[in-house]
């Protein structure tokens, strides 16, 4: 496990430009371009990922959860993680589609996604528009013939990346319909989720000792908003208040320290802003269910 970015020490730098961490993890399964016959007929299943279903000819009959939809070509299906459901020819005519199935860690994303209650979206929906053309970059890379695995994997993997932040933007598009407020309450929840991962980058990793509150009343403040408006809509957008995100941060950080064995678990507690070790050690136990050092000693056995 490598050991996470250290920054200078505070006044060494004129100049700087903190870019959000990317600390997500990606994990694709089934990805798969298909032409089937006039008698095409998939079983009732489910799967623990998110499915995305894009035909690109024909059309296809596909049941989800006790619900037909007949998809045409251009249209999109999202099926949610554990939903049931099966695929047919429709009117005896074969049709072909692309698919691909998804697990993201980002626990935001995946708090946004699960409140879109919608399965099917039209060739003139604003998801559809948003990443058909990366859905259409992705399928014409299964053509190139002289490129090798690794390009291959390393391309996909790129494609896919660009593919969520387009799914991350049209999906927030689309979640702001659900507030009378509209896109400026979604946008004032990026803000705060901005925020609170600078926190991360800035303030914990400079060795500020954190507060009661880690951080929340300040990103209210500099928002001009008050701590509970900023809980409020940020939880209502998200499904999860800013703390418990900030944790998660908080977590992965840790984790990522511990595994250098180049830094002890006082200097951790330090950089991540705890006054003291014993503070750190609770706080990572309760949300691992282990200490720092046995977390620390437990690596080799669960890599």
């Amino acid at each position: 496990m490598s050991s996470t970015y250290l920054p200078p020490t505070l006044g060494e730098s004129v100049h700087e430009v903190f870019y959000p961490d990317v600390q997500t993890t990606v994990n694709l399964f089934a990805i798969h371009l298909r032409s089937v016959g006039t008698d095409w007929d998939y079983p009732t299943h489910e799967h623990p990922q998110y499915e995305l279903n894009y035909v690109t000819e024909g059309e296809q009959r596909m049941m989800v959860n006790g619900t037909l939809y007949i998809q045409k070509a251009g249209e999109l299906l999202l099926i949610p993680p554990g939903s049931i459901h099966s695929s047919q020819s429709h009117n005896g005519k074969g049709f072909t589609y692309f698919c691909m199935h998804f697990d993201i860690d980002d626990q935001l994303f995946l708090s946004l996604l699960a409140r879109i209650k919608q399965v099917r979206f039209s060739a003139d929906s604003p998801v559809t528009q948003q990443i058909e053309p990366v859905l259409r970059k992705l399928m014409s890379s299964a053509d190139d013939e002289t490129a090798n695995t690794m390009v291959q994997r390393m391309q996909l993997q790129s494609t896919v990346f660009e593919l969520f932040g387009h799914l991350w933007e049209a999906v927030s598009q689309e979640a702001a319909q659900w507030f009378t407020d509209g896109h400026e309450k979604i946008e004032l929840a990026h803000q705060i989720r901005n925020r609170l991962q600078g926190l991360m980058s800035q303030q914990f990793k400079q060795g500020h000792e954190s507060n009661g509150h880690y951080g929340i009343d300040d990103i209210a403040a500099e928002l001009g908003i008050s701590s509970s408006h900023c809980n409020r809509v940020f939880k209502e957008v998200f499904g999860q208040s800013p703390r418990a995100v900030l944790s998660q941060l908080v977590l992965h950080e840790a984790k990522l320290l511990l595994g250098n064995p180049k830094l002890s678990v006082q200097n951790i507690a330090v950089m991540l802003g705890y006054k003291d070790i014993a503070h750190f050690s609770r706080q990572f136990k309760r949300w691992s269910g282990m200490s720092p050092s046995r977390y620390r000693q437990e690596q080799p056995a669960l890599e």
